[in-house]
């Protein structure tokens, strides 16, 4: 599987902020899901990706081997151009004939670069619905002629950017199929003196880091929706980073239980710890547990 953040570049999300500049409002929206199936048993990923800039909205299509960390084929599929917001794309992988179905014709946008509905991506294999996305199915499975049966992808993670200055808010979810929430991220580290990280889940605080120049990284253990999810932060650019615009790297990763997601792993310090959020997120999803949200986010100050 692709090493994440290299995904990113300096493509980014922008989320409504009444503090954001007018220069991150033109910066390119991206958002990339990435879903676990199995096509003719072996284990893949399917990675979505969103894109919209002022030249318009895109959608790609990527399907890499979960054992070779290899991509395996991709179809761009840039909707705004050439007036192609609806089609079918034929790959091949695992010496077999995948197609990808979309139809964006009468997709309603919000503020991101992903649909809110009117919209269906589908990836059929042997006229089986591998992965289906959006709330036009029945359009999706008559034009794919799909068999109806159910699908096995699993939402494992989604990456990315916000821009703010000192509140960063987004929907996120915990795991697949789990709850939509609202997710605040507040930190104000402007002529502070001693900054304080405050996270909030459907307005209520459940996190609040003090002290934040001494524990610039780190991670806690929250609850969500009855399942744990383990928080990493690394707020040093906006710390220390000088003038230039730094970014802070958040992960909220659900996991089966504390004990196998550190399993193997001793920390000498639970709440400062240097780690490499790229390996943290490889060895997670190596094990096979839970799902990642993984926030960039952008200061304009």
């Amino acid at each position: 599987m692709k090493d994440f953040p290299s995904c990113f570049g300096e493509n980014a999300v922008q989320v409504a902020d009444s503090s954001s500049s007018s220069s991150s409002k033109t910066a390119q929206n991206l958002v990339i899901c990435v879903y676990q199936c199995r096509i003719w048993g072996k284990c893949c990923f399917i990675t979505i990706t969103w894109t919209k800039s002022l030249m318009g909205q895109g959608l790609s299509v990527g399907i890499d081997d979960y054992s070779s960390n290899q991509c395996l084929c991709k179809v761009d599929i840039k909707p705004w151009v050439f007036s192609k917001r609806r089609g079918c794309k034929s790959l091949e992988a695992y010496s077999c004939k995948i197609d990808v179905y979309w139809d964006l014709s009468n997709a309603r946008f919000g503020v991101g670069p992903e649909p809110l509905e009117g919209f269906y991506v589908g990836v059929v294999v042997d006229r089986q619905m591998v992965l289906l996305l959006g709330d036009l199915r029945k359009e999706a499975f008559k034009k794919s002629s799909a068999i109806p049966l159910p699908s096995n992808a699993v939402f494992v993670a989604k990456k990315e950017h916000v821009f703010g200055k000192k509140m960063f808010g987004n929907k996120a979810v915990f795991c697949d199929n789990g709850q939509i929430h609202d997710l605040v991220i507040e930190c104000d580290t402007s002529g502070v003196s001693d900054p304080c990280l405050i996270i909030r889940i459907d307005s209520k605080t459940v996190m609040q880091v003090k002290r934040l120049k001494w524990k610039f990284r780190g991670n806690h253990t929250i609850l969500v929706d009855g399942l744990a999810v383990e928080v990493f932060w690394d707020v040093y650019n906006w710390l220390f980073g000088g003038t230039s615009l730094g970014n802070a790297v958040f992960m909220f990763r659900t996991c089966i239980s504390a004990e196998k997601f550190w399993a193997g792993e001793p920390l000498s310090d639970a709440n400062v710890v240097q780690w490499s959020f790229s390996q943290r997120f490889s060895e997670t999803k190596s094990q096979g547990v839970g799902f990642s949200h993984i926030l960039y986010a952008w200061k304009n100050d």
